[in-house]
C-alpha cells in the first residue's frame, strides 16, 4: 500500500520517522519509477519552474550535486545559499553570532521558492549537539513550503533512504525481511564526525523488517531517544534490534554491515548545556588508542565473519587500515558504495516530487 502523492504534498523532511511508512514507501516507488525512466532517455518536467533554496553551512559534494542535478533533471532549479556569503541566523544558537532572524529569513523565501533545503551540524553551531537539527525546525516552524534537511546533527534522512533503495534493489524490493543489518561504529581520524547516518538509518532499516544491530565503543554512544524509536520499530515489526560494543561480534552472520566513524556527544556541548566545552582532546585520545588497536576498522578478515556482507558507506570513507575501511574492501567486489551514491539522486528526485510536486 502506498499514499497518494498528493497528500505528501508540501510536507517536510527532518526525518524518516516523523513519515508514515505508506509515505515513505510512495516516495521509494516514485524514485524507482523514475530510475527507470532516466534509463530510458525519459524524465518528465514534474518541477518546471519550481526552485528549491539549498542552503549549506558545511561543505559538501554528493548532497549539492544530487540535489542540483535532480531539480534540473525535473524541470525545477536549485539555487546555492552559501550561508558564510549570504547571512548567519541570530537566533539559530543564543551564544551563536548572527545578523538576521530565522523567521525573517524563513518568511523570505517561503515567498520566493517551493522548498528550502538545509545542512547545519558542528562548528556553525558551536558543536552543540541537536542545535543543527534544531534550527532546521525554527526554518519550518516559519515556512509554508517543505523544508528538507540535507544533513544536520541528529539525522540524514536522504542518505539512508538511498540506502534502502540500494538494498531492496540488491535483495529484491520484498526481500530484506530477516537480513542482518549492522550499522557499526569504526575509527576516523576527524573528531566531529555526525550521528546523523547511523541514526537515520537504525530508524529507517528497523521499519523494513531487518534484524538491525547497532556497534560502537562504550564511549561513543548514540542518542538514547533514536535508539528507543529502533528497538520499538523492530517490536513492531516482530524483528530484533540488539546493541553490542564489539565489532566482531556484530559482523558474525551479517548480511550488511555499515562502518561508519562518529563523534562522541559524551563530550559535547547539548541542547540542555549549551556553554558545556566540547573536548577534542579526549575524542581524539579514544581514536588513537582504537586506530592503533585496529579494533574498529572494516578489514577483509572481519569481512569474513560476515554471511558474504554487501559493504555500505555514505562517503567520503576514511580508507586506511586502522581507520573505518581497509581498501580491498571499499573497493571489493561487495561493495555497493558507488550504487548508494547514485540512488541519491533518484531518491531525492523521489522526495522532491513528491513534497514540491504534489503528483507523478
Amino acid at each position: 500500500m502506498v499514499c497518494p502523492a498528493t497528500k505528501l504534498a508540501g510536507k517536510d523532511m527532518i526525518s524518516t520517522q516523523e513519515w508514515t511508512k505508506e509515505g515513505l514507501d510512495t516516495v521509494l516507488a516514485i524514485a524507482d519509477r523514475l530510475k527507470e525512466m532516466w534509463a530510458c532517455g525519459h524524465m518528465p518536467q514534474i518541477l518546471d519552474r519550481k526552485t528549491l533554496f539549498m542552503m549549506f553551512y558545511n561543505s559538501s559534494l554528493r548532497t549539492r550535486n544530487s540535489f542540483e542535478v535532480g531539480m534540473t533533471q525535473l524541470g525545477g532549479h536549485a539555487q546555492f545559499l552559501d550561508s558564510s556569503a549570504s547571512y548567519t541566523p541570530i537566533d539559530a544558537l543564543e551564544s551563536a553570532p548572527g545578523r538576521e532572524r530565522v523567521k525573517d529569513t524563513a518568511q523570505v523565501l517561503d515567498r520566493y521558492g517551493e522548498g528550502l533545503a538545509i545542512r547545519v551540524f558542528g562548528k556553525p553551531v558551536n558543536m552543540v549537539y541537536g542545535a543543527g537539527n534544531q534550527m532546521i525546525r525554527n526554518f519550518a516552524k516559519y515556512c509554508s513550503i517543505p523544508v528538507l534537511d540535507m544533513d544536520c546533527d541528529m539525522y540524514h534522512p536522504h542518505q539512508a533512504l538511498c540506502d534502502l533503495m540500494t538494498l531492496r534493489e540488491k535483495f529484491g524490493p520484498h526481500n530484506l525481511k530477516g537480513k542482518k543489518f549492522v550499522m557499526s561504529w569504526a575509527t576516523a581520524p576527524s573528531p566531529w564526525k555526525p550521528l546523523a547516518v547511523a541514526h537515520s538509518n537504525i530508524e529507517l532499516m528497523t521499519r523494513y523488517d531487518m534484524d538491525v544491530t547497532v556497534a560502537y565503543p562504550k564511549e561513543f554512544p548514540l542518542d538514547e531517544r533514536i535508539l528507543k524509536n529502533a528497538k520499538e520499530n523492530a517490536e513492531e515489526c516482530g524483528r530484533t534490534f540488539e546493541i553490542v560494543h564489539d565489532m566482531d561480534e556484530a559482523f558474525e552472520g551479517a548480511d550488511v554491515v555499515y562502518p561508519k566513524g562518529w563523534t562522541s556527544i559524551n563530550h559535547l556541548p547539548t541542547l540542555k548545556d549549551p556553554t558545556k566545552k566540547p573536548d577534542e582532546e579526549k575524542i581524539m585520545s579514544l581514536l588513537k588508542k582504537y586506530e592503533v588497536e585496529k579494533s574498529w576498522t572494516c578489514n577483509a578478515d572481519r569481512m569474513k565473519k560476515t554471511n558474504n556482507a554487501y559493504y555500505m558507506h555514505c562517503l567520503p570513507a576514511d580508507v586506511k587500515d586502522g581507520w573505518e575501511v581497509t581498501p580491498e574492501v571499499i573497493d571489493g567486489p561487495r561493495s555497493i558504495v558507488i550504487d548508494e551514491a547514485e540512488n541519491r539522486l533518484h531518491v531525492q528526485k523521489g522526495v522532491l516530487a513528491a513534497v514540491l510536486g504534489g503528483r507523478v
